[in-house]
């Protein structure tokens, strides 16, 4: 599912964005021809000594920043002068990545490369850094912040689902076998108190929710919602699982005509109408889900073309704002192969949105390497969860995993 990128197979995909002809001249718009040949966006690593995947420069970002404390940007209520603190005192496990969140999901990104064997060479490096902020003092420090007065909102709801992502993460390695699992299942441990604070507050918060917060960041309703049910299948909860899916159903089962033509907004990285049916994918059953889709976003063309949504542009990547333009087209990409893989498979639908996923994707990618730590301090965690196909519910392709004879490794050209 991994292909990775050498010229002559990049320069036939470049002719068309959507598809690969096959010998008959039809394109492939099968979801296995897609995911066969998904990933085609240059190695952002730099490494001179030998081509290397995108896995490994994701995996220097996080680890280059989990515990690099600035610049910071805190959301901090503070009720004395007491509590004027740096970040590593505030919050002593997720002080890093320039604010909360992205500490949390860099922190899962590395999670989730380490746990499914994606680089191994430098799973040492990582455990070794995951061992550091995951201790039993850090993150009492962290509970004991969230029960401070005045906090009851933070990191609502983008930050708990980022965390409730990571806790899933761990429990999802430590149901397997070997020493992986083990240590997975000490550090989900140590994590254990602050996940129950965070569940809970999304309990007594979620009914009280009057209406979806339809905004394109961190305050979006559908894409944290979809992660609550990630977190909640997983764990087993089926109170937070029956809580989020019936509040989505009284939420958007009768949205129709989503103007998907009004995005993205300036600042936006995460499409409203894209989350919204990425959630409903996971609430509706398969024909359900159709019917749907069909009244909410009924432009979906059945041609199998790539252009009909446009990828975000991004005129200055130094502008922390205006970069959330690449993250919208890597969130982008993985609500419309989550859209995709929802519908039935003779879906004339599918094609297109595959082929808009992989023209979003690869846009995306690219901007991981910007030298600008307003994008890169937390691009890397979303070009991960679209590279690894974490929100799709299955198991990666790795090294270890065995792929009916197609090629892991096809070697990626340095730039």
């Amino acid at each position: 599912m991994r292909v990775r990128f050498y010229a002559l197979f990049l320069a036939a995909t470049l002719v068309s964005a959507c598809s690969i002809n096959g010998d008959d001249g039809e394109r492939d718009s099968s979801e296995q021809g897609y995911f066969e040949r998904k990933n085609v966006a240059p190695d952002p690593a730099d490494n001179s000594q030998s081509p290397r995947k995108p896995e490994h420069a994701y995996a220097r970002i996080a680890l280059d920043c989990i515990n690099k404390q600035y610049p910071n940007k805190i959301s901090h209520v503070m009720n004395s002068a007491v509590e004027v603190q740096e970040p590593v005192k505030l919050t002593p496990v997720f002080y890093g990545c320039f604010d909360w969140h992205s500490a949390v999901h860099g922190h899962w990104l590395l999670t989730r490369l380490w746990g499914n064997g994606s680089v191994p060479e430098m799973d040492e490096e990582i455990a070794a850094a995951l061992e550091t902020n995951f201790t039993e003092a850090k993150i009492a420090g962290e509970v004991a912040y969230f029960d401070g007065e005045g906090r009851a909102s933070f990191e609502r709801p983008y930050g708990l689902a980022w965390f409730l992502q990571l806790t899933a993460e761990l429990k999802e390695i430590s149901a397997g076998e070997g020493a992986k699992a083990q240590q997975a299942q000490v550090w989900l441990d140590r994590l254990t108190p602050l996940e129950s604070v965070i569940t809970d507050r999304i309990k007594t918060w979620v009914p009280k929710l009057a209406y979806p917060i339809r905004l394109g960041t961190h305050n979006q309703s559908a894409f944290a919602f979809g992660l609550f049910l990630d977190w909640a299948k997983v764990s087993s909860d089926s109170q937070m699982e029956q809580l989020i899916a019936d509040k989505s159903l009284t939420f958007h089962r009768d949205d129709r005509n989503c103007p998907l033509s009004y995005e993205p907004s300036g600042e936006d990285f995460l499409s409203p109408c894209l989350m919204e049916a990425d959630l409903m994918r996971r609430v509706l059953s398969t024909t359900e889900f159709a019917e749907w889709l069909t009244a909410f976003l009924p432009d979906i063309p059945v041609d199998g073309s790539s252009d009909w949504l446009a990828v975000g542009i991004v005129n200055d990547p130094s502008d922390g704002k205006l970069v959330h333009l690449d993250g919208v087209n890597l969130s982008r990409a993985w609500a419309l192969e989550g859209i995709a893989t929802a519908l039935p498979e003779a879906d004339r639908r599918k094609a297109a949105l595959l082929a808009a996923a992989k023209l979003h994707g690869d846009a995306g990618e690219k901007s991981v390497r910007t030298p600008h730590y307003a994008g890169s301090h937390w691009l890397a965690s979303f070009a991960t969860y679209w590279r690894t196909e974490r929100g799709l519910n299955r198991e990666p392709v790795t090294e270890n995993t065995p792929n009916d004879g197609k090629s892991n490794e096809q070697e990626a050209e340095t730039q």
